[in-house]
């Protein structure tokens, strides 16, 4: 299994690659917040999971895959699970195998350019995906579209936020881990530990999205209760990216700080898997 520190592409190496295509002139910068592939890791009947694969198309025609896990038993509600920057869902497998055995059904989207979807990942074109797989998830007979839960990690975690600040309908509850603030936020604090790459921060920051794509600025228009969640010893989004969410949001709103996890580690530790069971049963009821 791999574990959830290494689905996570270097923050610095991207920055490097920010810094080197700010010099050439280039106007691909989102492309660099991007790591896909197209390995196996793993699959669902490894942790003992049904699945059925799923094929979306999202609305500019792009072709996606998605897994959907049914719960085992009655489904409490179902969940709509947003990744983190790298890899695809086969990788990340482990980070949401424990939804359909607390009873929650489970669509896992692999954005574009991702696993098997097609095309090439971009902020919005991300954004367009997870609209689908919502839309999806809605129209499927099997799903009540009242009892839904948005579980964004890391860059799906702004994904998330992004997409219910537009549209919420259904969803009871939103878990938003390892997240970061801002796109420009989050590049600054990347290079700002290296010397060699904090002298391009000029050049790189203003081809980076702006405010109005900003997770933070997405919450002014979030009233779906939330749960962040995040690791003290985060070393690729550090922790103060999810205060600065916290404060950002509405009530009602919960803030779960986890002492010595790193990038993504807290979903696996069962006191903070029940934690946000918890919090989904009674938002779902």
């Amino acid at each position: 299994m791999t574990g959830p520190s290494m689905v996570e592409s270097p923050i610095r190496a991207c920055l490097a690659a920010l810094a080197a295509t700010a010099l050439a002139g280039c106007n691909m910068i989102e492309g660099m917040f991007f790591y896909p592939d197209r390995v196996r890791y793993t699959r669902p009947v490894d942790y003992g999971l049904a699945y059925e694969d799923v094929s979306l198309t999202a609305a500019d025609g792009v072709k996606l895959h998605a897994w959907w896990l049914p719960a085992q038993g009655a489904a409490a509600g179902t969940v709509l699970h947003l990744h983190g920057n790298a890899a695809n869902v086969s990788n990340h497998l482990p980070l949401a195998a424990w939804l359909p055995r607390a009873g929650f059904n489970a669509l896992m989207l692999d954005y574009r350019g991702f696993g098997r979807s097609e095309g090439r990942p971009t902020l919005d074109g991300v954004l367009e995906d997870a609209r689908a797989a919502l839309a999806h998830l809605r129209a499927r007979r099997d799903v009540d579209a009242t009892r839904l839960v948005v579980f964004g990690q890391s860059l799906g975690g702004a994904t998330a936020l992004r997409l219910l600040a537009e549209d919420a309908a259904g969803v009871r509850l939103a878990v938003i881990d390892s997240a970061f603030a801002s796109y420009r936020g989050i590049a600054r604090d990347a290079a700002l530990q290296s010397i060699v790459l904090a002298p391009f921060l000029p050049l790189a920051l203003p081809l980076l999205p702006g405010a109005d794509k900003d997770p933070v600025t997405a919450l002014a228009r979030i009233d779906v209760p939330l749960v962040f969640v995040h690791g003290r010893a985060d070393r690729v989004i550090p922790f103060k990216h999810s205060e600065q969410l916290f404060a950002a949001a509405k009530e009602p709103k919960r803030l779960i700080a986890v002492e010595r996890a790193q990038h993504m580690d807290s979903v696996m530790r069962p006191e903070v898997q029940s934690q946000i069971l918890a919090a989904m049963r009674e938002a779902v009821r």
